[in-house]
This record gives C-alpha cells, structure tokens and sequence, in this order.
C-alpha cells in the first residue's frame, strides 16, 4: 500500500518571523489521521526570519534531528552546546530525560530554511545528547546515502529509535532502487524538485507512505532532494 499526500494537504502556520508547513499534527494544527506514521512523530519544514527564532524551550524523551537547506541554524543547549548548522550538515539532540534549547537565525537579510524532524525513541529517561555530522553533496547525489540510524557510524548521526534516515540528490536520468522490509514502515518527503517514486510524480513537499511493500524505486529526478524514512511498524 502506498499513500500519496501532496504538500498543500499538509497543516500550516504563519507567526510572521516563522512561517511552518506541517506533516502530521503539530502544536494548533490537528488532523486524527495524520498523528504520525510509524516511529516518525513530526516533519516541520520551517522558516525563520532574519534575526529572529525560538526562545529556550525544553524537550523530553524524543530524538529531534534538523536537516538544513538555506541559510543558517544558531543552535544553544542545556549541555553547553553552542553551535551553528550550515546547510549540509545534520544534527541530532537526544531529549533524553530533559533538555532546554534555543533556535535562532542571527542572519540580518537571509531565511533559515529548514526540516525539523521527531522521532519516538526506544529507550526513555536517557542522558541527553548531542552530534553534528557533514554530509557532502556527493555521497547523497545519484543515490540515497544513510544520514541516520541507531549505531551511527560511517558519518551519520545516531538516533535511540528503531529508524534509519536516507537522504538523495536526484538529477538528469539517475535512478535508484531501495529494497524494502515489508514489516516495516517507510515515508518518503520530496524537500524540493521534482521526482518519480514508484511511479508517482512528487513535487516539493509531497510525501508517500508506504506499508507492506518491498521496494522503493526512484528516477526522474529534476534538481530533486529526498527523505527517506525506514520505521518501525
């Protein structure tokens, strides 16, 4: 079974300095049949506006990980944490049994653009935790490269969920298979471009859930970025 949701299907907010397309249901907006799919709790593609962000705030037992597509991330923690997040770079902060964070964008004429992503880990009450890895534009392009997964080796960030996230660079005629584990649950999110999965056409923002399937096939790409999520059932 594959579903397809198109972008504009998706909840959005706009507090002026942030600008927000939801996923599944997120702060005030509500949809019973969007709460998550699988492990995977939340996708906000998020704008913040130059000079502006979120203030300290805490988090608890969730894996959060932010994908970075423009501008930058100002990133300040609990753990003594202080750090910036280019596009290209993947981080990972583990909640654990509790962390307080501030998010900003210090730029004074450019956009923060970027996925901020949850995902319910295995283990509760944890130390909480914190990683940044680069990933280079090369490793992703023509094919899906592994950005995290529980043992987090190889350059990607390690989560404490029972997920994997693969990210591709997708263009001119390249093509990618993915064989699946029909056990599992998997969702793809175009980030932007354009791009056949299985057939479908997606367009930025669009996702596909997939339940019971054994491969996922990519090609098509025009200047296309992808997610993809391999979750627990």
């Amino acid at each position: 079974m594959i579903n397809l949701r198109r972008s504009q299907e998706r909840g959005y907010a706009d507090h002026g300095w942030l600008k927000s397309f939801h996923s599944f249901s997120f702060a005030g907006y509500h949809d019973p049949r969007f709460m998550g799919w699988g492990n995977l709790r939340v996708i906000n593609e998020d704008r913040i506006a130059a000079g502006m962000g979120f203030g300290k705030h805490s988090h608890r037992n969730m894996e959060i990980i932010s994908y970075v597509l423009s501008g930058e991330l100002a990133h300040e923690d609990s753990m003594g944490n202080v750090k910036g997040i280019p596009p290209g770079d993947v981080q990972r902060m583990s909640a654990g049994s509790g962390v307080t964070h501030s998010e900003f964008n210090h730029a004074k004429d450019q956009t923060t653009h970027f996925l901020q992503i949850w995902i319910e880990p295995n283990v509760s009450e944890i130390e909480p935790g914190y990683e940044q890895q680069s990933i280079p534009e090369i490793e992703k392009d023509g094919k899906l490269r592994i950005i995290a997964f529980p043992t987090g080796n190889d350059g990607a960030v390690k989560i404490h969920a029972d997920a994997r996230i693969y990210a591709g660079l997708f263009d001119k005629g390249q093509s990618f298979d993915l064989t699946l584990d029909p056990n599992r649950k998997f969702y793809v999110h175009l980030i932007h471009g354009s791009l056949n999965v299985n057939g479908q056409v997606l367009d930025a923002g669009d996702a596909l859930l997939f339940q019971e399937e054994d491969r996922l096939a990519i090609c098509n790409g025009k200047n296309a970025e992808v997610l993809v999520f391999d979750l627990s059932a």
